[in-house]
């Protein structure tokens, strides 16, 4: 599929090999070997098991709930290719660690995200790779080409499918409001809007939801699930609203903090659907999950960077 394969390689670290793997395999590309071990005393050990000298590299690292040492072995990973002599280094991160941490919203907070994305960019990386930054704005967090990625597109045509009818998407806050927006188009669907306040991290109140619901098939559509609080809470305000009793949630990062897949479960979503931006355990899964792979869009987007190819409308809703 992809000319000049020599001088492509395509690794990952061990926070999701498999993706690694499907993408190289669609490519019809040699997934590559990264040698990572670590010392009795926990320091991480890595090193590419083939030459990279001369090539361009894809190395894919996401961040789960080992986000701190995944970093640490990004990092390391990133040194060990520069110092190799790859030519150019793309990072692909579907979920891209500290991604909420993108603002001061208490006096004498940090901005994680910055922090991270210098990091990145001082360990050797020329190129992100990235699915639905938690804001737009952090694109200027980095000091080298990033390529933000809707997965719109991804779930519109699994919706698409269903042939649902009378459907409202909706945003489970303001913040999330254009991402519903252009999933709606998509769908030829009215949108609504849940305000909610914070009063503290991991916990949500909803105060009135915005736009029509009554009698309609809702699709909750969010960027991530933690710990499940924010749409379950949602859920049951469009539920006191009228809404139809099949109400669905999608989000592209299944964060699913503590005993989320069991919250979720309970909740009686008609199905929760998100993709494999982060490995779903199997003992987090549960019989309304439906997981959809992001390989083959990653593939294509790779594919198009390779060939020297446009990839906004791989992505970009036009």
């Amino acid at each position: 599929m992809v000319s000049k394969k020599h001088h492509i390689k395509i690794f990952a670290g061990t926070s999701h090999e498999k993706l690694g793997q499907d993408i190289a395999d669609i490519l019809k590309i040699p997934y590559s070997q990264m040698q990572i071990k670590k010392f009795a005393s926990g320091e991480i050990y890595a090193k590419p098991e083939e030459s990279v000298r001369g090539c361009r590299v894809f190395i894919i690292q996401t961040a789960t709930h080992n986000v701190n040492e995944e970093l640490m072995e990004l990092f390391i990973m990133l040194d060990s290719l520069k110092r190799s002599f790859a030519e150019h280094i793309h990072l692909v991160m579907p979920h891209f660690a500290y991604s909420r941490q993108d603002r001061v919203s208490l006096p004498r907070e940090p901005i994680s995200a910055k922090v991270v994305a210098k990091l990145i960019s001082e360990a050797g990386a020329d190129h992100l790779i990235t699915l639905n930054l938690h804001s737009a704005q952090e694109q200027g967090f980095f000091d080298f080409p990033m390529d933000n990625l809707s997965t719109d597109k991804l779930f519109a045509h699994y919706f698409n499918q269903k042939n649902l009818k009378n459907i409202t998407v909706v945003s489970p806050d303001t913040g999330g409001a254009k991402q519903a927006k252009r999933l709606s188009d998509l769908l030829n669907a009215n949108l609504a809007i849940i305000h909610k306040a914070r009063p503290a991290h991991n916990e949500s109140i909803v105060t009135h939801v915005v736009g029509e619901v009554k009698n309609r098939t809702c699709i909750l559509f969010d960027d991530m699930i933690d710990t499940g609080g924010s749409v379950i809470n949602a859920k049951k305000a469009l539920e006191k609203n009228g809404a139809n009793k099949d109400i669905y949630l999608a989000a592209t990062h299944p964060v699913f903090s503590l005993d989320a897949p069991e919250k979720l479960k309970e909740a009686k979503f008609k199905e929760v659907v998100v993709t494999n931006s982060i490995p779903v355990p199997p003992k987090k899964q549960f019989d309304s999950l439906k997981i959809l792979s992001i390989a083959p869009m990653l593939a294509k987007v790779i594919e198009n960077i390779i060939e020297a190819k446009s990839v906004s409308s791989i992505w970009h809703n036009q």
